[in-house]
């Protein structure tokens, strides 16, 4: 059972969440907030799998609501999915710098949004093909800031290179595939890489190739084709 927290300050958004997900066999809704403030508390009380956070919301924002969250080793296993109205903005990489596990648009159709609730409680980074090609494209106008990403004279070669693959979008099979070693290696590899750097999940393993200049985003090649979400 994968046990979730809606916090939105409209009531109309967290009903048809919550309508959305009480149907659906295998997910639980435990919790409403209408604010981050309230929403921190909830998380805090019931340690959900996943909780859906809005952006812009009265007394603590969602994106200070996230980092509390996140910086709280309690929580853990709590991972944060940004919910928007505006698509790609200055809010995503402020969230995923802050510990989201990855966003979602407001108009996201039903299916697509089970399957992220699914996604993200299993500790993947939640960034649709669309959302990556513009991520990349934020990054290319930036150059690398060392500064802000340190670790990365941590890694070993492998986890260099896992880290690598995962910024494009791999899951562990096609990492395995690439790098010629079993699922099961390819995902020792993420999970070493991540405790080294401190990273709660993969999408804080993107922010971090491209941050630390381990990823040259001009010379990502496309590695699959859109989604249907697109």
């Amino acid at each position: 059972m994968i046990r979730v927290v809606i916090v939105d300050d409209q009531a109309l958004v967290r009903a048809g969440f919550r309508a959305l997900l009480d149907a659906e066999e295998g997910i639980e809704v435990i919790g409403e907030a209408a604010d981050g403030r309230a929403g921190v508390e909830l998380v805090r009380e019931h340690t959900p799998d996943v909780v859906l956070m809005d952006v812009q919301m009265p007394l603590t924002t969602g994106i200070e609501a996230t980092r509390e969250i996140a910086s709280d080793p309690a929580l853990g296993g709590v991972h944060v999915v940004i919910l928007t109205n505006y698509g790609l903005d200055e809010y995503v990489f402020d969230a995923l710098r802050a510990g989201a596990a990855g966003f979602l648009l407001k108009d996201t159709e039903p299916a697509e949004l089970l399957r992220a609730i699914e996604v993200a409680a299993s500790g993947e980074a939640l960034l649709s093909p669309a959302v990556t090609r513009r991520l990349i494209g934020e990054f290319v106008s930036r150059p690398p800031d060392r500064a802000t990403a340190p670790g990365l004279e941590t890694l070993t070669r492998r986890e260099r290179q896992v880290t690598a693959l995962a910024a494009r979008g791999l899951t562990n099979e096609e990492i395995a595939v690439h790098m010629v070693v079993s699922p099961f290696t390819a995902k020792t590899h993420i999970s070493r890489a991540m405790t080294k750097l401190g990273a709660r999940d993969r999408a804080q393993l993107v922010v971090f190739a491209y941050e630390s200049g381990l990823v040259e985003a001009r010379r990502l090649p496309c590695t699959r084709p859109p989604a249907a979400q697109e």
